[in-house]
C-alpha cells in the first residue's frame, strides 16, 4: 500500500519561513566576502513538485511462472484474454470506459548537507541528501471478464550521494550541474474488480538503486545563507514486484491458470523516473 509521509512538508516550508526575518537583518549588517563564497560547508532544506516520465506503462505476465515475461494470457480458444488492451493510468471501472485517471504529480521536499571547494571560478563539491516524495504513477489492464487490474507505485524517501561541479562568474551566484547515485523506497499498492482468482503481491525488493542527474542555480543573499533553484532527474529499477494470480474460486479453465496453474504479472517498464523542480534555503558555514 502506497503510504507518504504529509508532515514532512510543512515542517520545511515552516522553517524556510521562520528564517526570513533572520534574512532580513543580516542583509542589512554584514559585509559580503564575495572572494570566499561556495567555499566550505553547508546545509540547506529544499521543497518543490515531483512530475514523473510519460513511459505508456502497460502489465507483462508470466504464464507458466518460470521468471520469463512477455506471455500472452489466452482463453481456452486461444483469444487473447486482454484484448481491451492497457492505458497509462488509473482504471476507473471493470473495463475502459469511464477512461483512467492520469499520474498524480507531488510534492519533494527534503534536506542535505556538503561541501565545496572553490578553485577561482570553478567550484566542486559533494552533498548527501534525504527526500520525500508524493508523486503516484498508474498502469491498468483490461480484460475482456470485463475486470480491471491496477499497480499504483511511488517513490516514499531516498537518500541520496551526488557531486557537482560549477561556475560562479564571481559576486554571490553559482550554476552548476550535478549528478550521483541514490538508494530509494518504491511502494505499490494492487488493485482489481477481479473477485474470482486470489492475488499474492510479491515485494521483496522495496529498497532499490538509481541514479540522478541534474542542475541549478545558487545566489546568496548574504555572507551565509544562499537561495538556490533546481532541477533533478531520477531513475529507479523497479524490477522485483509483481502480483501472482491464483485459482481461488475460479474455474481451472480460467485463463489466468491455463498454463500451469497460475500466472505473475508486473508493470512492463522497470524503471520509476521522476523530474523534480525544487526551491531551496541553506546556511554555509
Amino acid at each position: 500500500m502506497i503510504k507518504r509521509t504529509h508532515f514532512a512538508l510543512p515542517i520545511v516550508m515552516s522553517a524556510v519561513l521562520a528564517a526570513v526575518p533572520a534574512l532580513a537583518q543580516d542583509a542589512s549588517t554584514g559585509e559580503w566576502d564575495r572572494d570566499n563564497h561556495f567555499n566550505g560547508a553547508y546545509i540547506q532544506a529544499f521543497g518543490g513538485i515531483s512530475l514523473l516520465g510519460e513511459n505508456g506503462s502497460t502489465f507483462e505476465f508470466d504464464t507458466d511462472r518460470n521468471g520469463t515475461y512477455g506471455d500472452t494470457v489466452t482463453t481456452v480458444t486461444g483469444a487473447n484474454a486482454f484484448a481491451p488492451g492497457f492505458c497509462n493510468g488509473g482504471s476507473r471501472g471493470p473495463n475502459r470506459d469511464p477512461g483512467c485517471s492520469n499520474d498524480k504529480a507531488g510534492a519533494e521536499y527534503g534536506a542535505r548537507i556538503g561541501a565545496d571547494r572553490r578553485m577561482g571560478n570553478i567550484v566542486v563539491g559533494a552533498l548527501i541528501e534525504g527526500v520525500g516524495n508524493e508523486s503516484t504513477e498508474r498502469a491498468s489492464a483490461f480484460s475482456s471478464t470485463p475486470a480491471a487490474y491496477r499497480i499504483d507505485r511511488g517513490l516514499e524517501y531516498a537518500v541520496s550521494a551526488r557531486a557537482r561541479l560549477g561556475f560562479t562568474p564571481g559576486g554571490g551566484a553559482l550554476f552548476y550541474g550535478t549528478g550521483g547515485v541514490s538508494y530509494g523506497k518504491i511502494d505499490h499498492e494492487f488493485t482489481t474488480t477481479n473477485t474470482a482468482n486470489s492475488f499474492t503481491e510479491n515485494d521483496d525488493g522495496k529498497m532499490v538503486w538509481g541514479w540522478q542527474a541534474g542542475g541549478g542555480t545558487e545566489i546568496m543573499v548574504t555572507n551565509n545563507i544562499s537561495f538556490g533553484l533546481e532541477y533533478l532527474y531520477s531513475r529507479y529499477r523497479d524490477n522485483k514486484y509483481n502480483v501472482s494470480v491464483g485459482q481461488g474460486t475460479a474455474l481451472p479453465t480460467n485463463p489466468f491458470l491455463l498454463n500451469g496453474g497460475g500466472t505473475n504479472m508486473r508493470i512492463q517498464d522497470k524503471y520509476l523516473d521522476t523530474h523534480a523542480l525544487r526551491a531551496a534555503i541553506g546556511f554555509r558555514f
